[in-house]
Formats: C-alpha cells, structure tokens, sequence
C-alpha cells in the first residue's frame, strides 16, 4: 500500500505551515469560515499563502459561501484548491470549478453506506471527494470536531473520482484508519490540536509519519 497525501487542515499559523511542511505534508488547509475556531482572516492569508508557495499545496476550505468570499480568499492566499464542506450541490460545485478554474474538493459527511454511494452525484462537478463524519444536527460546525464514523462503510467503494478521508484522525488512529479504508489521503484538523484551533507542531509530525508507516 502506498503513501497516501496528507492534508494537515486549519492552519492558521506560520510555525503549524512551517511543521507542516518539515514533516512533508501535501496539503495546507485554510479556512474561511467565521464561527470556526481556525478562521482565517484575509491579511493572515495572504501572509500564510505566500509562505506556503512552492512548499505545499493551498486548499481554501468553505461554507457554502458566496462568490465574493471565495474570489477574495483566492486572491489573498494564491488557493490551489476550493475544498466546499457545507451541502453544496453538484451543480454549484460545478459552478465554481467553471468560475475560478481550480479543482473542487467536496466533503461528503458520512453515517451509513448510502452516503457513500451518494458520493458518485459529485462526479464531473467535483475534483475529490472527502468523506467525513457527520456532524450532530444543530451543530456549529459543519467539521473539525473530533468525530469519527465507521471506516468499514468504505469498503467495496470503487468511486467515479479521487476521495480521501477525514473526521477524527489522529496520530493515534491514521494508521488503522489507512488499514482498513486504503484512503489515498488522509485529512486531520483537530487530531493535530492542543485546544480547538491551536495547532501542536509535535503531533503534526507525529500524523505525518503515522499516516506513512
């Protein structure tokens, strides 16, 4: 089984992009979402995207947001991904795909393997999927919670498009989850955290080599 890429989510300061990158992470999330403990503003996005250039990739991570924000954040950061994690539709996945010319990561919160299959709607309007576990109803965030859903509802998938797996990964768990889902990358926010938002530098290198061993 072969490495899988890594998305280190929530970054939103320049010593968690710095270990992000030294423990070779793929990707560095940023999210653009008010009530999340890991917002972004668009001046601490650029400084971070231009931090980031040439050293890893730049997903920008939204809820159901509006044009405007996601054209800003794009200018700000130099995004090399929109990743859309509220119930964006196919069609307005596709819609920003066509308008900013950047592949569409789309999270698809699961519970049961009809969620799974669900997923294959995405097709042609999205870039990647990203199964994750849903969140409680009436939840503030849509993610970023902690919350883990059962890997086994993955088996047998055979998809029309690249997916990956998030919800409550952690160094303790990646390797297991790796094991079971062969996900070809693996996303983790507060798996990596010493409190909601603060990323620990220590257990993002931690991830990064459980994620590969």
């Amino acid at each position: 089984m072969s490495a899988p890429a890594i998305k280190i989510c929530g970054i939103d300061r320049a010593a968690a992009l710095d270990a992000a990158i030294a423990a070779r992470a793929d990707h560095a999330g940023f999210v653009f979402f008010a009530p999340s403990p890991r917002n972004l503003a668009l001046a601490d996005a650029a400084a971070l995207g231009r931090r980031a250039s040439g050293r890893i990739g730049r997903v920008g991570l939204f809820v159901e947001p509006a044009d405007d924000l996601v054209a800003e954040a794009i200018a700000a950061a130099s995004l090399d991904a929109i990743q859309l994690h509220g119930d964006e539709t196919p069609e307005r996945a596709a819609a920003l795909k066509t308008r900013f010319g950047l592949p569409v990561w789309k999270a698809v919160p699961v519970t049961r393997r009809e969620d799974v299959a669900g997923a294959d709607r995405f097709a042609g309007a999205a870039d990647l999927i990203l199964f994750d576990a849903r969140t409680p109803r009436g939840a503030a965030l849509p993610g970023g919670m902690g919350l883990v859903f059962d890997w086994t509802l993955l088996s047998g998938w055979r998809g029309q498009m690249p997916w990956g797996l998030a919800g409550g990964l952690s160094p303790a768990n990646v390797a297991e989850a790796r094991a079971i889902t062969r996900a070809p990358l693996v996303d983790v926010s507060s798996g990596v955290e010493s409190a909601p938002g603060v990323k620990d530098t220590r257990l993002i290198a931690a991830f990064c080599s459980a994620a590969r061993g």
